[in-house]
């Protein structure tokens, strides 16, 4: 086949990438309130959704081997594929039993699908023009990921205003949608992502598994050896739990608010729409804004600042209330994530930097499922409002893990420091996306 030029690959990409995304905005307004629906206790729903946390911690450095030895585009193809059957499966699954092998079927997708498209992107980008500008494919990756979400979770909202329809209820009307969409983007990555590999067999593949262990066991031996990295790296353990607020027990609450969950759902549409668009404009942002007071110090302060939107989720009477402050709050979170990201890159580099990114991404999973089943524990024994009192504390308290990074950036440096303004914030900004799940 005819190589590809440096144009179509960033256009493929693109369209893979919105693709991908997509059916999660659509996911995203309504999933809890569909288990909910199905008969599922809160705090049930929380111990179903802590596998997917759970799987993805297990097989997402194992699937990256997997990729490197057979393949992008095969990897990605079965990431599809295991999307499309557990979105099948949640469209009639109406037992603990088979919403929580959704969720395990999930977290097989999440592993499989961290990175490959990206890698795709980057190798056919640089065998197409090696001085290619790759910074500016994944920034626009970034865009079009906002939008997508965003356009996915207003058209979830639409589809729960207009139905049910027959013998389908509202809140099973996104799934259906989402089912079609993942099927278009199974075919898209079939016909559109084109890769040259020599051939690799079972040999390759089994040196790929045997590196794992050194590769992890490299990554932990820096977090032993740099406090600001285990620091940083420790962020995500209360970023993760806390973020279970927000990604969980918001519809729950906002259900509470209005006292009609399928109104809940057409309102979160537009609102968790609305959401992405403001966590684009904070990530806009904060490259310019944590001039004033530096990285690490910004960084911590909207670690504090996003447990106060949370407590105000908590606290605001009324569904204009509660979804400001979840605006607020994506704001915040996408602020966030370039700052932290430029901390970790400024203090990672060699044949680790892939490695310890990974680590800091899989320690999410692990907390997001141990806050899953906690805080949905919490709601079930006294309110939604004093889980998301409790989440709010705990994001907040991430705060002083930023000062080691803070004392490393005060201290004289023996060898050029790397830039710290808003150019590491940009490369951050396309090397990690940390997009809220349904």
């Amino acid at each position: 086949m005819t190589a590809l030029t440096p144009r179509q690959v960033r256009r493929r990409y693109l369209v893979l990438h919105g693709l991908r995304w997509l059916p999660i905005g659509l996911m995203i307004p309504v999933t809890i309130l569909l288990m909910l629906e199905r008969g599922l206790s809160l705090p049930q729903v929380g111990v179903a959704a802590a596998a997917q946390g759970l799987v993805v911690l297990a097989l997402e450095l194992p699937t990256g081997g997997l990729a490197d030895a057979l393949g992008r585009k095969p990897v990605l193809i079965l990431a599809a594929a295991t999307n499309l059957a557990s979105l099948t499966m949640l469209t009639f699954a109406d037992s603990f039993g088979l919403l929580l092998a959704f969720w395990a079927l999930q977290g097989v997708y999440r592993a499989l699908d961290s990175g490959p498209l990206e890698s795709w992107y980057v190798d056919a980008a640089l065998a197409a023009d090696p001085h290619a500008d790759l910074e500016r494919g994944l920034s626009h990756g970034g865009t079009v990921l906002g939008l997508v979400i965003a356009a996915g979770a207003l058209l979830s909202g639409g589809l729960v205003a207009v139905g049910p329809i027959g013998g389908v209820s509202a809140l099973t009307l996104p799934v259906l949608v989402a089912v079609a969409l993942e099927a278009v983007g199974l075919v898209a990555i079939i016909l559109l992502l084109v890769e040259v590999r020599p051939a690799r067999g079972v040999a390759a593949l089994r040196a790929s598994v045997r590196e794992v262990p050194g590769v992890i066991g490299g990554a932990l031996g820096l977090l032993r050896r740099s406090r600001v990295v285990l620091a940083l790296v420790a962020v995500e353990l209360f970023w993760g739990f806390g973020m279970v607020t927000f990604e969980a027990l918001l519809p729950v609450r906002l259900a509470e608010v209005v006292h009609d969950p399928n109104r809940a759902a057409a309102l979160l549409g537009p609102a968790a729409s609305a959401a992405w668009l403001a966590s684009a404009g904070g990530a806009a942002v904060i490259a310019h804004a944590s001039r004033w007071l530096g990285v690490p110090l910004t960084a911590g302060l909207l670690r504090i600042l996003q447990g106060g939107t949370v407590a105000a989720m908590g606290l605001l009477a009324g569904p204009a209330g509660v979804i400001a402050a979840y605006l607020a709050c994506y704001v915040v979170h996408g602020a966030s994530n370039p700052l932290h990201m430029g901390l970790l890159h400024r203090q990672v580099d060699g044949q680790y930097r892939t490695s310890v990114i990974s680590l800091n991404s899989m320690m999410a999973q692990p907390a997001g499922a141990l806050g899953g089943v906690v805080l949905t524990a919490v709601a079930g024994a006294t309110t939604v409002s004093t889980a998301m009192l409790v989440g709010a504390v705990v994001l907040a308290a991430a705060a002083p893990l930023y000062l080691p990074a803070w004392r490393a950036s005060r201290r004289p440096a023996t060898t050029p420091a790397p830039p710290a303004g808003p150019e590491l914030v940009a490369q951050a900004t396309a090397t990690e996306v940390r997009p809220s799940e349904p």
